[in-house]
């Protein structure tokens, strides 16, 4: 590790400091170039210990910059993951106040809800889809507490991965002759469509995506548990969102979502 304990302590208080007054700070990677993974995920770690002393319940996971699309607009070239939290999931058509979130961006992703634990390392696609119980058409909202968006993939992974909330279409659909590569994805906002994508662009298929983020948890200590949701990589670019704007998300075979800001 290249940052002190004292360091990591420092940096994760002012990322819950800047959750709680809505006010961004300077990226950790601006102050500490030379911060590593391990620094970053320990930060992450140690507030998600502060939510769960505070009565948050972890509900599941998210792993970001799955696709071409995401890494090219963020500048990054792996994928990260992120906890969620049980005050993360929200539901269909809910109205987001956007005086809640620093700097609202949407994205359409595919939930998978497990079925049985999954622990890594070592979990094959395979392994991860036998675990599921089925997916859900959903719709992340992400915010960044570093100022303006400025990320490197190390301030993505300190900070939850730009965790926000989790728009979960109505109904659970099992896998049984579903591929989840093949499952398309109309994006619309204020009722025109803004992208489409399909399931192959989170690591060429969801199932890679929900493996990789079971065997991340896996070498941080934790598992994936029975019911967690787990949301897999954004399809498309991610969306600025304004008050008064509408989204939904219609998936082929899975159903769709949708989520406005007021």
């Amino acid at each position: 590790m290249a940052l002190s304990k004292e360091d990591i302590k420092s940096i994760a208080d002012e990322l819950l400091e800047a959750e709680r007054t809505l006010t961004p700070i300077v990226s950790l990677s601006d102050r500490h170039p030379d911060a590593t993974y391990e620094d970053a995920y320990a930060i992450q770690m140690l507030n998600n210990e502060v939510r769960e002393k505070r009565g948050a319940r972890v509900v599941g996971a998210k792993v970001g910059f799955t696709s071409k699309a995401m890494q090219e607009q963020f500048n990054v070239s792996e994928p990260d993951s992120g906890v969620l939290f049980d005050y993360m999931i929200w539901r269909e058509d809910t109205a987001v106040e956007i005086d809640s979130i620093i700097s609202a961006r949407v994205e359409a992703e595919i939930a998978f809800v497990l079925g049985e634990d999954l622990k890594g390392p070592g979990v094959t696609a395979a392994e991860a889809l036998r675990a599921t119980a089925g997916v859900m058409a959903s719709i992340e909202v992400l915010d960044s507490r570093f100022k303006d968006w400025k990320v490197t993939i190390r301030d993505s992974m300190a900070d939850d991965a730009e965790a926000c909330g989790v728009v979960l279409g109505g109904g659970l659909v099992p896998l049984n002759g579903i591929d989840p590569r093949l499952i398309g994805v109309v994006f619309e906002k204020n009722g025109e469509v803004v992208s489409t994508g399909a399931g192959a662009a989170a690591l060429g298929n969801p199932a890679e995506a929900l493996a990789w983020v079971a065997n991340r948890f896996g070498r941080l200590g934790m598992k994936l548990k029975k019911d967690h949701v787990i949301i897999t990589g954004s399809l498309i670019r991610a969306v600025p969102a304004e008050r008064g704007d509408s989204f939904r998300a219609t998936f082929g075979r899975i159903g769709s979502v949708g989520v406005r800001f007021v």
